[in-house]
């Protein structure tokens, strides 16, 4: 079994709150790391239609036969719950008591905030990060290729059945529950079509005139992605600059080999050259800096930079007292160019360092401050 970074903070947690909620993608290892952290705890599913019915019919029964507590997975499918539990929490000085997990950011999120505020810790498990992966794969086109579900690394099964299952219940089982969308088949194509763009400036306009559908659908579906942890959007980074900064955000999938099934490559070979390789090792970058926050129970602080004359920088991390940029290159050689978009941005804000993430292996530190750093050391 693969231990998770994100073990450490959740037991911090839990000895914080008197709930803590698990929240990401679906096949990110949620359950695993509940059940392992807390095997104490007694362990329900959601999912169980009988149990499920039980829940929904007679919550103050369902919770009653957990005096000591539970794993309550996928608790967005019983809403009713949520105020049942803020009760409990309240009558109990009990930390840790009940550990919640869910796949649907959206749903979540609103019922905790309406009842559970102040009530339960929060934390994001997305799939695994290159630590995590370790010496499990090493090859760069396989990582991009085979993306970090656990699963992938677990069990002897094929990436490509194993993504196409993937998509196959996501489409028909999940986008049904967020939203009863009756042409199925066009919100695949839209799905597809937004692999396309992974890493670009998401233009809602054109994805639209290419799917056949309004802007206002597109917008809606976008939604319905973010929700589910398929998709999530990195916004500009626009504070104290002129009119002249681009604000239209840019897309990235939470799991680079869904990205790549998505775009119909069968196998890492493909990406050697492929013309959106690029983008798919600048999310592959980005998401390692979002795994590193979330894991650490800590919220997104990425952003990107770019003005209207074509000066760029690919991630801008915002933290307390400074703005760190990135470039990221999927080369494995490293030239002057590299460094351009940084070298542009220190000068215009009076600052220095940064860093390059490049496709190699062998990280260093320039006498300019800017770091070099391989996909590992991120």
């Amino acid at each position: 079994m693969i231990k998770r970074t994100a073990q450490e903070t959740l037991m911090d947690l839990a000895g914080q709150f008197k709930a803590v909620a698990v929240v990401g993608p679906r096949q990110s290892g949620k359950t695993t790391l509940v059940k392992v952290t807390f095997p104490q705890k007694a362990y329900v599913s959601l999912e169980n239609p009988d149990i499920r019915t039980f829940a929904t019919e007679d919550p103050r029964g369902f919770l009653s036969a957990y005096p000591d507590g539970a794993i309550l997975d996928e608790i967005q499918r019983v809403p009713p719950l949520f105020s049942y539990l803020q009760e409990i929490l309240d009558e109990s000085g009990e930390t840790g008591k009940f550990i919640l997990t869910g796949s649907n950011h959206f749903l979540l999120q609103e019922n905790i905030a309406q009842t559970l505020a102040g009530r339960v810790g929060y934390i994001h498990l997305l799939p695994l990060s290159l630590k995590e992966i370790g010496a499990l794969e090493t090859n760069i086109n396989t990582l991009l290729f085979k993306g970090g579900y656990p699963a992938l690394y677990q069990n002897q099964i094929r990436t490509d059945l194993w993504y196409a299952n993937y998509i196959r219940t996501y489409v028909e089982r999940d986008v049904r529950l967020i939203k009863n969308i009756t042409d199925l088949p066009l919100f695949e194509r839209f799905l597809r079509l937004c692999a396309g763009r992974t890493g670009q400036l998401l233009n809602m306009s054109n994805l639209a005139m290419e799917t056949g559908v309004d802007s206002k659908t597109i917008g809606a579906w976008i939604n319905i992605l973010e929700t589910s942890f398929i998709v999530f959007r990195l916004q500009p980074y626009h504070k104290n600059f002129n009119k002249r900064i681009v604000k239209m955000p840019k897309l990235y999938f939470y799991d680079t080999g869904l990205a790549c099934a998505l775009m119909g490559i069968e196998e890492p070979g493909q990406l050697m050259i492929h013309p959106f390789r690029g983008g798919l090792f600048e999310n592959l970058a980005l998401l390692e800096l979002l795994k590193k926050r979330y894991n650490a129970a800590k919220s997104n602080n990425l952003f990107f930079w770019r003005d209207n004359v074509g000066n760029e920088v690919d991630i801008i991390q915002e933290m307390p007292n400074e703005l760190i940029p990135y470039e990221v290159k999927s080369s494995q050689t490293i030239t002057s160019e590299y460094t351009k978009g940084i070298e542009f941005w220190n000068k215009m804000n009076l600052s220095k360092g940064g860093n390059v993430i490049y496709g190699g292996h062998q990280s260093r530190q320039r006498s300019d401050s800017i770091k070099i750093l391989g996909i590992r050391d991120v």
